[in-house]
């Protein structure tokens, strides 16, 4: 009587696994004191960093503030009201952003790659694969890859719309002292006028297509690779649903959440306000103090409230996608390929 062959193991693909919101906030709880460490001191870091680098573009700027102050002075004076021009604030103001893009890039390259490892140790292959790894296998989290891949993502989307901006500004801006190339109310400056419109639509495309890519980098991969997976993933029938329904309430959740905290911060104005003036006694240095203040505060809160949730669910969902799903005869068929032939019955095979 021959042997009878063992059962194969059912597969663990089979098992019913948990929907993203709940496996999200699965790791939130039971990763919430390392996730929420790593928050605070991130989010505190770079908000110190940003008020250094504020303080140094209002002392660039001082200059400019000063002759705002006289000027407004000589208009008292000759009893004119003063309206002042914050054309040169908006150029320092311009040359000095990459600085702050650079500072929210590398905080929130940061907290992604603390989320992804997080995602990581709880996946149920994340002990077995641990074991099977080499010592030299790239390491889930880290914060290298995650930044280039922001700064990767960054030229790829943004460009576009910048270009067109500043194209269809010089075609159609009021600012032209010599006769205008096109002509008001033609379906040429009409095309134009809207085209700004038009490029941010598709950057707004190609960054949901890129929304995977630091997940992809923290799992292991390149910049480049992790751009191409997030492309590869994210424009399939499976993907791209799954990423515009997560974006769009992640979107609007922080959205919500910086109103609701620069609403609640607003008497943070007249303090700051007051506060400066007494120190510099320059009115307009204060008054801008006073502006960016309640939303220094809400790009904080907002970044300690959502950054952690929209990270985690991002990699959940990388997590999600890369991994085929198979049916479970056909993952048990692939466990075992000699099961087929042991199983079959006695008798003669064809040639």
């Amino acid at each position: 009587m021959p042997p009878r062959p063992d059962h194969p193991v059912p597969p663990t693909s089979g098992i019913p696994q948990p929907g993203l919101v709940a496996a999200t906030f699965t790791v939130l709880r039971r990763r919430r004191g390392a996730l929420a460490g790593a928050t605070v001191r991130i989010v505190g870091l770079s908000g110190l960093a940003g008020l250094l680098v504020t303080t140094a573009v209002f002392a660039l700027a001082w200059p400019v503030f000063t002759r705002m102050r006289n000027q407004r002075i000589w208009y008292h004076q000759v009893e004119d009201p003063y309206l002042h021009d914050p054309t040169d604030l908006v150029l320092v103001a311009l040359g000095t952003l990459p600085l702050f893009l650079l500072l929210l890039g590398t905080g929130g390259a940061a907290l992604h790659a603390v989320c992804s490892r997080a995602v990581a140790e709880e996946s149920a292959e994340a002990a077995t694969t641990a074991r099977k790894n080499r010592s030299g296998d790239p390491v889930p989290g880290r914060l290298r890859p995650v930044l280039a891949v922001y700064a990767l993502r960054g030229l790829i989307v943004w460009p576009l719309p910048l270009l067109v901006a500043f194209v269809a500004d010089r075609l159609t801006g009021y600012h032209l002292d010599t006769p205008e190339p096109l002509r008001r109310g033609s379906w040429p400056h009409t095309l134009v006028e809207t085209s700004p419109a038009v490029a941010v639509f598709v950057a707004v495309l190609l960054r949901l297509a890129l929304t995977l890519a630091p997940a992809a980098a923290a799992a292991g991969l390149g910049p480049r690779a992790a751009v191409r997976r997030s492309w590869s993933l994210t424009w399939t029938r499976a993907g791209a649903p799954r990423v515009l329904a997560l974006a769009l309430p992640l979107a609007a959740l922080a959205a919500g959440v910086f109103r609701l905290v620069v609403q609640f911060a607003l008497p943070l104005r007249p303090l700051v306000r007051g506060l400066v003036e007494q120190a510099t006694g320059n009115f307009f240095a204060a008054y801008y103090a006073g502006v960016l203040a309640p939303v220094i505060v809400g790009v904080l809160v907002t970044a300690a409230v959502t950054l952690p949730v929209t990270c985690t669910a991002f990699a959940v969902l990388h997590d999600r996608l890369r991994v085929p799903r198979t049916t479970p005869r056909n993952a048990g068929d692939a466990a075992d390929p000699t099961t087929r032939h042991v199983c079959s019955p006695p008798g003669p095979r064809p040639e």
